[in-house]
């Protein structure tokens, strides 16, 4: 069985922040010691595109061109059916339960990475998503704080 830390796009949005914070370089350093210790990190697709589309917007092409360039180190997980078809699933469940993790009107990018990490996992995978919002993703999947990741 493998470890794969998927990250979501907090995470993700530190590791390609070119802007140098202590909270940026220490989140770097962190990949960085995954990726030595030979741990399988990958970008899930729903956090590339929760990413990529406000540094679009704001028109931050550093931070593009690293999260651009991030796909060549990491692997990369895209969207497929039946991840879209369990998302669909999650998101009813946790709506029905009365625990929903974002506006019934939202695309709820949560239950799609949810998703992704229950196929991963369902491959044979120990799966742990990296997130900065522990509080939506735990009532779905194995989310940890990026910080607290060993």
């Amino acid at each position: 069985m493998s470890v794969v830390i998927l990250l979501d796009a907090g995470p993700l949005g530190l590791i390609t922040n070119p802007r140098a914070s202590q909270e940026t370089r220490d989140c770097n350093l962190w990949l960085e010691s995954l990726v030595l210790k030979g741990v399988q990190v990958r970008i899930p697709e729903i956090a590339d595109y929760e990413v990529r589309r406000e540094l679009l917007r704001g028109d931050k092409f550093k931070g593009i061109k690293r999260l651009d360039d991030l796909q060549q180190y990491l692997d990369y997980v895209p969207l497929m059916t039946k991840t879209m078809l369990k998302a669909a699933q999650f998101w009813a469940q946790v709506r029905k339960q009365g625990i929903p993790t974002a506006d019934n009107k939202a695309l709820d990018g949560d239950v799609i990475l949810a998703a992704q990490a229950t196929i991963i996992k369902d491959e044979g995978n120990e799966v742990i998503i990296a997130t900065t919002n522990v509080g939506h993703l735990s009532r779905l999947a194995n989310a940890k704080e990026w910080r607290n990741i060993p």
